[in-house]
């Protein structure tokens, strides 16, 4: 019982010892540390185990070994010791174990067959190669032999042997003819496996003298040749015809006729056959039958399939052909050959053995005294191998004894090793098929630590990129690693660094604050060492401008801009490719520092252009695609937008990414320059598409990165410079497995909504950034610079937690953390918050006022201490007001105004004071919650000022000398008026001013008449107000006196109807012009105080002609009144229709009435209370049946004579009287010097003027004229008018005897609609008509 219980519980006690094995040193590959450490023997090359070797050259037995020191060769011959030395013929090359044995001077090959072996030795151990085989090359010659022709019958099957001599390796077999030609093979005729040449069934054309067989041996690079072999097959045609021959007419026999066969097996005979292959090896199994019609071969596995990617058919599938085969691939394989009259089968076993193989080979061990290991032989087969072990090459049970060494099968076991542990083992691994064996050593080393990566080592690399800091090291015992940042910095730890096993430091991604010193330290209990080395960060190589993609007519030029970015203190080199190919070597290729131009483009410089730029650390690429068009293209292109892609696949699923292809549509004729793809999330927001990436027209494949717990389906949109495809349809979902979040919500704040709490609110994170279901939220704060614990809580589906009970405005720490089903996310950043503000407790003090100016004010003020701020300082409200003007000592409402003087600002400029005028202030200190309290009011004064100008001027009552002036005061004084100044000078007809007049006058007028000024004269006024200060701006006006007693009878005969204007079919107005006088009077007029008048429209008159009619008004009142007209058919309830008045003017011409029709008219003015005229009627014409009258017999007509010569008439006795007086006015050489496009009689079709036609009569006047004198009034550019200067009225005089007719002239082209133009002045009209 004892017995029985001790086997497991040794079992258990290794299989404890060997999870406790320190894991062996690993030694770098480092020549000069490989040079200072000792080390066994380690075999790395040798001859192969069945070494077949040409009899005709030197044998060459490879042995190579390492070694530390060097080892010492020596060779074994067939199980004894092979002394080299006493054998001429072979000889040991220098510093090699590796044999050559002389055969060319004389040595024979078949006297050194045999099983060789090769020992390398040093002081540590001794290692053993393999045993090789050698073994000559043979290739015997054909043994003589008389071949018999073969004589074989149509249809029937046939057999050629080779039987190729026995060779060494074996040779291969082939058919050919006398020519050196191959036979053709076939389903019907094949060569076998073994060489034979097998006919299913010969054919006439088989008939040859010629098949020969040929055996090729590889080694000795010879071809051996069989006798030819002779065929004649007979077909039963010419066998009748030969028997035939030879007998009667009588005898009636023949040969039979070719018949079918059903398939017979020609090889292999029998129904069943074994067949045993070995592991790895490829099997061949083969079936040829005989038949007719030619059988098909088939191939099956019984019970089973044949194996896929590994099963292959040859010789018209006679052959299976099975490669690496295994254990699996044991089983029975059936061909079956059929054709039309049955079919055949044969059965073949199939084992397949195996010599051995690893499963785990021994590894070398490095080990430091003391320490434990392990050396693993595990091999298997079929059979199973037998495992043996070696030391040194001498089985181990006769090997010398190690306490600290423990066999136990296939595992050595080592415990407490010392130096003289070391050694080489070798694991023999044997079956029936085969051997292997293994050299591994144990190699005890005691080494202090050694650093072997060299010392200031400088690394550059780029930002945002991973950093790679070597320290290889070796130690036995193996070192521990530490790493340093500067000269005096802490060991470095946590997640932003990898510390490799083999030393490196990883910095995952190294930024600017990572460049320095870096110290690397290796200890053991033998020693320490340390390195140290320098790492720059540079900045990041850039392209901010790409080459963009350009269509570019053929025998253009084209550009491609290439600029970059780059860290100062790399040098870049860039270089331009042709579809990822050199650039042409052609002279239209210009490389620029920025750019790539190509000179008179051709249909060949299609295609991608890529810029690399390059440096030592980091290199970048854009490319463009250049499409190169005809000019102009026929017919012209039609660009439309692409046709969405299609076919949309998932490949690469993994956990974070996936890879998306698709096909694009139809790009219509404009590239595609890019793919948009967006992703639909089913899981949390179904139906809703958001943008995911982009990528170049160019690519038809995306790897996308993924989040976790998303049910994600994409689609593609094609982009080209026309615009956006449709939508694709979408690709199959894929749902991402659930994680931990990524990330923590943005935005986190902590602001207090009342005084006593704390609002902690941040944005939270969307459906697809949870990566998992049950999304909560860990809010955590704390009382900045207090020794408070965090205080947390968890919650959910909200995105802000009121804390209550703070004190007011202190600050807090506060972060949040996402976490889910799966766990937390990353530990947030912490965000510095404030409990809740209240007001301001304090006003701000000392408030003093500085006056600059009359509009100007500067305030000064105290800040207030912090702590009574109670929250946020945002800065300072000044509020200020008028409390009066001191000129007008008028209360009025108090508007206060404000400024706000952001931050701790104490003091601030007040503009936009009125003059003169008392004002008061009060500062206010502000918070995020509000106001304080107001300071106490402060009162300041601002001085007087210049008043603006007077409020209006205007000019009323004009007669032959005199003109009244009434003004209003101005709207803002700005101080106490002292005065007025009206200075004014008159005008003559050259807009050349006279002598300026200068007027004071009392602050308390509001009116002035001046008299004694020149009749018909214009004059410009000039009108401002004063104060202490200085004057004020100032307002002008023009105005005119009126015209002597000739033009007022004149005006008074029109009026009563002695001069009436006529009113034609079309015609519109006759016109009356008037001269004005060319004397201009200096006399210093007189001023008279009057009263002001109210405005007010009076005298709507209207002429009217079949389908227009001209509305003329008088106005009195302030100037720049803005008119307007309203009519209606009269009688009718339809709305008024209203046309704007262009200008200042009164009188308008109203367009496109219905003839015979009555109408009501009226005026009003805008801006002025709405005050209208009353209403007036009028009736347009009736319309004219027929113009064909004559124009003779019209009373009109008549009348209108009368009034034409009456007028010539007064004209003439005016200019009688004014030669009487001294002095001629040649008003008609003027008017012909200087015509005035403005005064033109009106035209019939557009109630125009038309030129002005002197009559006959006139000319005589012409010559009796003579020059005026220099105070002539000019005739050109001259535009007085009364409607310009008469107190607002175009033209036109009351019933007094004045004119009340309206002239109308063009200055200029009008723009359609019912306007007139301007009327010439009453003055010019006269001078035009003289």
């Amino acid at each position: 019982m004892m017995k029985k219980m001790s086997i497991p519980t040794s079992k258990a006690s290794l299989v404890l010892f060997l999870c406790q094995i320190i894991s062996a040193l690993d030694v770098p590959l480092d020549s000069k540390l490989l040079e200072e450490l000792s080390q066994p023997p380690t075999i790395t090359q040798q001859s192969p185990k069945d070494y077949i070797v040409d009899p005709r050259e030197n044998i060459v037995i490879q042995c190579e070994a390492k070694g530390k020191p060097p080892p010492s060769f020596s060779w074994t011959r067939n199980g004894t010791h092979f002394d080299i030395d006493k054998d001429a013929q072979v000889t040991m090359k220098p510093n090699s174990g590796t044999l050559v044995v002389n055969i060319m001077n004389g040595g024979k090959a078949e006297a050194y067959e045999g099983v060789y072996q090769c020992t390398a030795r040093n002081e540590r151990g001794a290692a053993i190669s393999n045993n090789i085989v050698i073994r000559p090359s043979r290739s015997p010659l054909w043994t003589k032999e008389k071949l018999e022709p073969n004589h074989v019958r149509e249809g029937d099957s046939l057999v050629l042997h080779c039987r190729p001599p026995v060779g060494l390796p074996p040779p291969i077999i082939f058919w050919m003819d006398n020519a050196f030609q191959r036979l053709p093979q076939s389903e019907r005729v094949s060569q076998g496996l073994n060489g034979d040449l097998y006919f299913s069934n010969v054919q006439p054309e088989d008939t040859r003298e010629d098949y020969i067989c040929y055996a090729r041996f590889n080694h000795t690079q010879t071809i051996q040749q069989k006798q030819p072999i002779s065929v004649k097959v007979f077909s039963m045609d010419s066998l009748n015809d030969t028997i035939a021959a030879n007998l009667s007419d009588t005898d009636i026999y023949g040969a039979k006729p070719v018949t079918e066969r059903q398939p017979v097996l020609l090889t292999p005979t029998g129904s069943t056959s074994t067949k045993v292959e070995l592991r790895g090896n490829v099997l061949l199994l083969e079936c040829i039958a005989a038949g007719l019609p030619t059988p098909v071969i088939r191939w099956i596995k019984e019970g089973g399939e044949l194996p896929a990617n590994r099963t292959f058919f040859e010789n018209f599938k006679k052959t299976l052909k099975i490669i690496d085969v295994s254990e699996a691939d044991s089983g029975n394989y059936k061909c079956i050959a059929r054709n039309t009259l049955g079919s055949v089968h044969h059965v073949i076993s199939v084992t397949v053995k195996a010599a051995p193989y690893w499963i785990t080979a021994p590894r070398n061990l490095v080990l430091s005294p003391g320490e434990d290991g392990t050396l693993i032989c595990r091999a298997n087969g079929n059979p199973k191998p037998s495992i043996s072990w070696l030391a040194n090459g001498v089985p181990i049970a006769i090997a010398p004894e190690d306490p600290s060494r423990k066999v136990d099968g296939d595992t050595i076991i080592f415990s407490h090793v010392q130096e003289r542990s070391s050694a080489v083992y070798q694991c023999n691994a044997s079956n029936e098929y085969g051997y292997l064996l293994a050299n591994a050593f144990v190699n005890v080393l005691a080494e202090p630590p050694r650093i072997l990566t060299p010392a200031n080592k400088l690394y550059q690399v780029i930002a945002d990129s991973p950093a790679l800091l070597d320290c290889a090291y070796f130690g036995s015992p193996k070192p521990e690693i530490e790493w340093f940042k500067g000269v005096k910095g802490s060991i470095l730890r946590g997640n932003e660094y990898v510390f490799h096993d083999n030393g490196t430091l990883e910095i995952p991604v190294a930024q600017k604050n990572s460049a320095g010193t870096y110290t690397c330290v290796a200890r053991n209990e033998l020693g320490k060492i340390q390195n140290e080395m320098q790492l720059e960060i540079k900045d990041p190589t850039m392209i901010i401008k790409q080459p963009e993609y350009k269509v570019i007519q053929r025998y253009g030029q084209v550009s491609f801009e290439c600029i970059i970015k780059h860290d100062s203190t790399l040098l870049p080199t860039v270089t331009w490719l042709k579809n990822n190919d050199e650039l042409p070597d052609d002279e239209r290729f210009l490389v620029g520092k920025d750019n790539l131009t190509i000179m008179n483009v051709t249909d060949k410089d299609d295609g991608t252009y890529t810029c690399i730029v390059n440096t030592t650390l980091d290199s970048v690429s854009a490319s463009a695609v250049l499409t190169v068009v005809a000019a102009p293209p026929t017919p012209a292109i039609i660009y439309a937008r692409p046709n969405p892609p299609f076919d949309l696949e998932l490949t690469g699923q993994l956990e974070r990414s996936i890879d998306l292809s698709w096909i694009p549509g139809d790009e219509n004729n404009s590239p595609i320059t890019n793919f948009v793809i967006e992703y639909e999330d089913a899981l949390h927001e179904p139906g809703v598409w958001h943008y995911q990436t982009e990528v170049p027209g160019t690519q038809t494949t995306a790897q996308l990165k993924l989040s976790p717990y998303v049910n994600y389906s994409f689609r593609v949109i094609a982009v080209n410079k026309i615009g956006r495809s449709q939508p694709s349809e979408p690709s199959e979902q894929y749902l991402t497995k659930s994680a931990s979040p990524d990330e923590n919500p943005a935005n986190v704040q902590g602001i207090g909504s009342e005084p006593d709490n704390l609002v902690i609110t941040w944005e939270p994170l969307k459906g697809f950034q949870s990566n998992g279901p049950g999304l909560q939220y860990k809010v955590s704060w704390r009382q900045k610079d207090v020794d408070d614990e965090w205080t947390s809580v968890i919650v959910a589906n909200v995105s802000k937690y009121i804390v209550s009970g703070t004190p007011t405005f202190v600050p807090y720490e506060v972060k949040v953390q996402a976490l889910n089903d799966l766990g937390y996310a990353p530990e947030p950043s912490e965000v510095i918050g404030h409990s809740g503000e209240d007001l301001p407790m304090v006003a701000p003090g000392n408030v003093q006022v500085h006056v600059i100016n009359s509009t100007l004010a500067k305030v000064h003020w105290d800040p207030v201490p912090l702590k009574t701020v109670r929250g946020h300082l945002q800065g300072y409200k000044v509020y200020y007001w008028k409390v009066q003007s001191l000129s007008r000592r008028s209360r009025r409402h108090i508007e206060k105004k404000i400024l706000t003087f952001r931050g701790n600002k104490t003091f601030g400029m007040l503009p936009g004071l009125e003059p003169y005028s008392s004002y008061k202030l009060n500062v206010r200190v502000v918070n995020g919650k509000g106001e304080g309290p107001a300071s106490p009011d402060k009162v300041f004064n601002t001085p007087e000022g210049v008043p603006s100008s007077p409020s209006f001027l205007k000019i009323t009552n004009p007669t032959l000398d005199s003109l009244t002036l009434e003004w209003g005061s101005p709207t803002h004084p700005n101080g106490v008026l002292i005065s007025y100044t009206l200075k004014f000078q008159p005008i003559n007809n050259t807009h050349e001013l006279g002598p300026l007049v200068e007027i004071k006058i009392p602050a308390n007028e509001s009116s002035l008449i001046l008299k004694n000024l020149n009749y018909s004269t214009r004059y410009k006024f000039y009108f401002n107000a004063q104060t202490s200060v200085g004057s004020g701006s100032q307002i002008t006006e023009e105005a005119v006196t009126i015209m002597d007693e000739v033009f007022l009878f004149l005006f008074s005969s029109i009026k009563a109807g002695i001069l009436r204007p006529a009113v034609g079919a079309g015609k519109g107005y006759s016109e009356i012009l008037f001269a004005t006088s060319p004397v201009m009077h200096t006399v210093r007029p007189t001023f008279y105080k009057v009263q002001p008048l109210y405005p007010r429209i009076r005298n709507v008159t209207t002429a009217a002609a079949e389908t227009y009619a001209n509305i003329s008004w008088e106005y009195e009142g302030p100037d720049h009144a803005n008119f307007y007209v309203e009519y209606g058919v009269a009688g009718s309830k339809e709305d008024w229709k209203k046309e704007i008045v262009n200008g200042s003017r009164s009188f308008f011409v109203l367009k496109g009435l219905t003839p015979g029709t009555a109408y009501k008219v009226r005026v009003g003015a805008e801006g002025l209370s709405g005050f209208r005229s009353s209403e007036d009627v009028f009736e347009t014409g009736p319309a004219m049946a027929s113009r064909q009258v004559d124009i003779a017999t019209q009373g009109w007509f008549i009348g209108l004579m009368c009034a034409v010569a009456l007028l010539i008439l007064i004209l003439l006795i005016v200019c009688f009287i004014r030669r009487n007086k001294g002095g001629k006015y040649p008003v008609k050489e003027k008017e012909d010097a200087h015509a005035d496009p403005e005064i033109q009689p009106m035209k019939e079709d557009d109630g125009t003027f038309g030129e002005y036609s002197d009559a006959e009569d006139h000319k005589p006047l012409k010559k009796g004229s003579r020059t005026p004198s220099d105070r002539t009034v000019k005739k050109e550019d001259s535009d007085d008018s009364l409607v310009d200067y008469g107190e607002g009225v175009n033209g036109q005089f009351n019933e007094d005897g004045s004119f009340i007719g309206q002239y109308s002239g063009k200055k200029e082209k009008e723009p359609e609609g019912n306007e007139s133009s301007e009327a010439p002045s009453p003055v010019n009209a006269m001078n035009s008509f003289v």
